[in-house]
């Protein structure tokens, strides 16, 4: 049995993160009826607004303020935990890059179980919880038994895990007086904020997404004519910013930006969890490609297997002609 579950809830700016509400719900199927508790770090004002927006859904928030901790930074973040969290807990955060960072270290430090990566789980059965991880970009699913019995660290893929809307409210306990010393050897300089393109495409409801599969650059007029016709833009997966084909302000993925489209037409991607990770929200997925296997098929709402350079011409023909 679980002896307590936490959540390490990530934030910028005062808001918490979208991983925040994905980690609660995959704390649910390990504590259906037990304590969640999310750990929230920071200092000043922007800390008490997480803490606060937290408390909404959690019922129970610890709070820990230090100034080494007003930027993210795993060193001290992973001495201040390693100082806060019981025995045999098991805690829960996002496999983003402080996550990745933070995780392994910290399972050290506790001398729990550790599994990065994490896209489902089920309910924990003798003191051993099954865990299903992606392998050679989610061509085959592994699954992990993992002994939680003395503590566990687990990093969860963004947008595995639906956000939970229905949380019961709950309180923030300041527990700052339990860290310790947080000196480390990095020290915080500056966010450089990315470049900004012609086109937000955070703010976009509909996205016509281009991938590898698109061939040459010269097809990107392909994506573009979909996209006119459905009044929404385009926007791509990293390969085509490599080729320099887009800029990097219209890629979608963990190392470009997270969207939020009430619609996303994925062309010739095949869906890897770095390209997964930027979609949130519950978007309406179409996916064309010629692999029938590729990893976007399972989580598209409609799923093409053909060439897109012969669909997608056809589609926006059709779509032209209904208008």
């Amino acid at each position: 049995m679980v002896h307590q579950v936490f959540i390490y809830v990530a934030h910028r700016d005062g808001q918490a993160a979208d991983s925040a509400l994905e980690l609660l719900s995959a704390a649910r199927i390990l504590s259906p009826d037990g304590p969640v508790t999310a750990i929230v770090t920071g200092w000043g004002e922007v800390l008490d607004r997480v803490c606060q927006e937290m408390a909404s859904r959690c019922p129970e928030v610890w709070k820990l303020a230090h100034q080494d901790l007003a930027y993210p930074n795993a060193e001290a973040v992973r001495k201040c935990l390693v100082e806060v969290l019981p025995s045999e807990a098991v805690l829960l955060l996002a496999h983003d890059t402080l996550g990745m960072d933070l995780g392994p270290g910290l399972s050290v430090k506790l001398n729990s179980s550790f599994v990065s990566d994490v896209v489902a789980m089920t309910a924990p059965r003798d003191g051993a919880l099954t865990l299903v991880r992606e392998e050679y970009g989610g061509q085959v699913s592994t699954h992990v038994s993992c002994d939680i019995s003395g503590g566990a660290v687990l990093s969860i893929r963004s947008g595995a895990f639906p956000a939970l809307e229905d949380g019961a409210p709950g309180e923030v306990q300041d527990r700052s007086s339990e860290i310790g010393d947080l000196a480390c050897g990095r020290r915080f300089l500056e966010i450089v904020e990315a470049e900004a393109g012609d086109v937000d495409i955070t703010k976009e409801e509909i996205l016509v997404s281009a991938g590898r599969g698109i061939e040459d650059e010269d097809n990107i007029e392909i994506a573009e004519e979909l996209a006119k016709a459905l009044g929404g833009v385009v926007s791509c997966s990293r390969p085509i910013v490599d080729a320099k084909w887009l800029e990097k302000a219209r890629q979608v993925g963990t190392s470009g930006k997270t969207v939020k489209p009430k619609i996303y037409l994925a062309l010739g991607i095949s869906g890897s969890f770095q390209h997964l990770g930027g979609l949130k929200g519950n978007p309406f997925i179409v996916a064309v490609n010629k692999n029938s296997k590729a990893p976007i098929f399972q989580v598209a709402d409609v799923g093409v297997v053909d060439d897109l350079l012969e669909f997608v011409p056809l589609l926006t023909e059709r779509i032209n002609s209904q208008r």
